[in-house]
């Protein structure tokens, strides 16, 4: 089947496996799209040095460096750190998918792999991503307009007022079509990155809610069964105490004690993981509310709980830190008329920036105790001071105004400032490259303020922590107009 190409682009495709590139390239073969392929990472981070393609589509598993580490090497690499990557992997990696977005990939394609969904994507992010070189075009013309403007400034000093009035001015006028630039750029990689993500989120929800719940409704009976079949056995040794030398020999073998001891175990633990994967499944479709422009009265504590629920593998002890502590202190509140998903967005970012400023500060602590073993002489040993990130949630309602107050603090590294004095500015991060945008707080910012009619402040000291301050009431004029 041709179909018809509407974006020109060169396409990476890297896997390791000769199916799944046989199927792609046969797939592209009629777009017209420049085909290259890597069966490696480390020969997919060689090519996009070499051929800086327009889109790299990535395995997760490979040999050698996984889809991972060569994503988050190509995003570390000024060459290569634009390049969208789509990561191909199967629909029950869930938290995969979620870390490989944290990393920069911007979507996914699911094993196995339907050809129309394929050419979608790619097309879209193509579209994306030429959409992307055309701004950043017209954003370096118009510094270099405004640049060759304060050159000419500088130049006629000498004349007339009546002339350098006008270029004020024409310079207040560039400057606010840069400012009107910037904000059309941070709205629209927020509509884009929250529709791409809600629907991913919500279709791997979808699919794995069946067979969850069948499991589930299952276990019940499993566990019944079993039990009738211990008590039948039982009863079998009350009354037939001398079996036959076979039944003897079958049941020393088979450690039948330790069946009838474990097996009620076993169901126990499989319940419990199959009732948490359905509170996880529950939290994903809660959180991907893809309905922007439909105003809805929401628990607000049901939001934040699935934020969190989303990054409990971030707050997980691992090699380098102990366990992040949550403390919940929340009050008693009715619900709120608001936008869930895009609220949702902005839980997200503000935790997420939390469990960043905790490792960060973390990370730091350990290395000023290894590059100061003197201090020990001194008898002041920083090991003993406590090193536990610890992040607390606040909620309360002001009867008076009828606004809902949301406070997140963390214990982090804090900010100076310098940074606080830039923190409103689009596209601002003090994050590595790769790693973050610059955008969250301004897309945070935007939600909170623009859509809501509300607030959000932040007080912060260096090495004190950072908390952040959510004001937005119950109902508001702005809801109902957009509503």
């Amino acid at each position: 089947m041709n179909i018809p190409v509407l974006e020109t682009g060169v396409i990476l495709i890297v896997d390791d496996n000769p199916n799944n590139l046989e199927v792609l390239s046969e797939t592209l073969m009629d777009t017209g799209w420049e085909i290259l392929i890597a069966v490696n990472g480390e020969g997919a981070i060689a090519q996009a040095e070499y051929a800086c393609p327009d889109i790299i589509l990535l395995d997760v598993m490979m040999p050698g460096i996984d889809g991972f580490t060569a994503c988050q090497r190509l995003k570390l690499n000024p060459v290569t750190c634009d390049i969208p990557i789509i990561f191909m992997t199967a629909l029950s990696e869930t938290v995969d998918k979620v870390k490989g977005l944290s990393l920069g990939a911007v979507d996914y394609i699911t094993k196995p792999f339907e050809h129309e969904e394929v050419l979608a994507r790619i097309k879209t992010h193509l579209q994306i991503r030429n959409l992307t070189k055309q701004l950043q075009s017209h954003n370096q013309q118009l510094q270099q307009e405004i640049a060759d403007r304060l050159a000419v400034e500088t130049k006629l000093q000498k004349l007339t007022q009546e002339l350098e009035q006008r270029v004020e001015e024409r310079t207040l006028q560039l400057s606010q079509a840069l400012d009107n630039f910037q904000q059309a750029q941070v709205r629209l990689v927020q509509q884009e990155k929250m529709s791409t993500l809600g629907e991913l989120v919500a279709g791997i929800a979808h699919e794995i809610n069946n067979p969850v719940n069948f499991i589930l409704g299952n276990l019940n009976h499993a566990s019944e069964y079993t039990q009738n079949f211990i008590d039948l056995f039982q009863l079998y040794q009350k009354y037939y105490p001398n079996p036959e030398v076979e039944i003897q020999q079958k049941i020393d073998e088979i450690d039948i004690d330790f069946l009838m001891q474990d097996s009620p175990q076993i169901m126990l633990s499989m319940y419990k993981g199959t009732k948490r994967l359905a509170q996880m499944i529950h939290s994903l479709r809660h959180f991907s509310r893809r309905d922007d422009s439909a105003v809805q009265f929401i628990d607000i504590h049901e939001g934040i709980d699935s934020t969190l629920l989303i990054l409990q593998y971030r707050l997980k002890a691992n090699s380098e830190r102990s366990e992040i502590q949550i403390i919940k202190d929340y009050g008693t509140l009715p619900s709120v008329e608001c936008f869930p998903g895009p609220l949702n967005q902005v839980f997200m970012n503000l935790l997420a920036n939390a469990i960043d400023a905790i490792e960060e500060s973390l990370l730091t602590k350990s290395n000023y105790v290894a590059n100061l073993p003197q201090i020990a002489a001194n008898g002041v040993n920083l090991l003993s001071v406590e090193n536990k990130g610890k992040i607390t949630i606040r909620t309360t309602l002001h009867q008076q105004s009828s606004v809902v107050v949301i406070k997140i603090a963390d214990n982090g590294i804090g900010m100076t400032e310098e940074v606080k004095q830039r923190l409103s500015e689009p596209m601002f991060t003090t994050k590595p490259i790769g790693k973050g945008t610059g955008l969250g707080l301004s897309i945070s910012r935007q939600i909170i303020e623009e859509k809501h009619g509300g607030t959000l402040s932040f007080a912060s000291e260096p090495g004190q922590g950072t908390e952040f301050c959510i004001e937005i009431p119950l109902m508001s004029q702005i809801l109902s107009q957009k509503a």
